[in-house]
């Protein structure tokens, strides 16, 4: 029987791996950019995202994460040569350091096959291979670890949150069957937040050990989202206690990524929940003597 926390080897590109199940882990969110919902403008320089995810890794990051264009409602989108040009310095001198798991947050196929080869481990897709199915194509050939995304943007959504999931990612898992993408470097993330309302995410989290019938391992990304506004009703630079506790909740569900802005709030919040998590499968184990 598929356990959430059980040990998974979750293959990377250039020999890397991560080890997934008995720790969640933490991605970090470096956006290179001037307009993402949270943290625009703060590292639009390259030098200012190397330094960020420098300092993330310092925290406690295992992931960087690298954006070079918002996926904020409404944000303005950009060429692909300017996204390269963002992105593609901050991977470079990463790779120098040696120590990060690199991640590049995009959907087009050419930025990914760069990033990978300025020396990215991991391409996060947020629309789930389904607006360049070519990405797939990169991942297989490249042997890197794929984040597949759900969204429900710009398509008619089915009434039950859950069954939305299985719908768009089974076809988004075809995609990537077909190009020929090893299911040791899959990861699929539900996309809290992409044109979901308020309702719709936390039905998604009360409902998420249901995503355990996928068999593969699970990101979240509620770092600072409307939705923990709407409950909390905090700022979106005043929702990291908010996140905190979805880590937290999302962990004892099965979750083992957590993509996030500030990685000190939800390390320490990941510690607990794993601690109770391991206390849960000892008290198992011990059970089944």
């Amino acid at each position: 029987m598929y356990s959430a926390f059980a040990p998974f080897q979750w293959s990377l590109a250039h020999g890397r791996s991560l080890l997934l199940g008995p720790q969640g882990l933490i991605m970090a969110i470096v956006n290179v950019t001037p307009d993402s919902f949270s943290d625009g403008g703060l590292h639009d320089t390259a030098a200012k995202a190397i330094e960020h995810a420098r300092f993330c890794l310092a925290q406690g990051a295992h992931i960087v994460d690298i954006g070079g264009e918002s996926t904020r409602p409404g944000a303005a989108v950009v060429s692909a040569a300017e996204e390269q040009d963002r992105v593609l310095p901050v991977i470079e001198a990463l790779a120098r350091d040696g120590e990060a798991a690199i991640s590049i947050d995009t959907y087009r196929a050419e930025t990914a096959r760069l990033a990978v080869a300025a020396g990215a481990h991991i391409v996060n897709d947020v629309h789930g291979l389904q607006r360049e199915p070519a990405i797939a194509g990169i991942a297989a050939e490249t042997g890197a670890g794929l984040c597949i995304m759900h969204t429900g943007r710009d398509r008619e959504k089915l009434p039950d949150v859950i069954e939305d999931q299985f719908a768009f990612l089974e076809t988004s898992l075809a995609i990537a069957r077909d190009a020929g993408v090893a299911d040791e470097t899959i990861v699929l993330d539900p996309g809290f937040g992409f044109a979901k309302n308020t309702e719709e995410n936390i039905a998604l989290m009360a409902r998420f050990e249901e995503l355990q019938r996928f068999e593969r391992p699970l990101l979240a990304g509620t770092s600072r989202k409307r939705f923990i506004g709407s409950v909390t009703g905090r700022d979106t630079v005043e929702r990291d206690v908010g996140t905190a506790a979805t880590t937290v909740l999302l962990r004892l569900a099965g979750a083992a990524i957590f993509r996030v802005h500030d990685v000190a709030f939800n390390r320490d919040a990941l510690l607990m929940a794993d601690a109770m998590v391991e206390a849960r499968l000892g008290r198992a184990a011990r059970a089944g003597d």
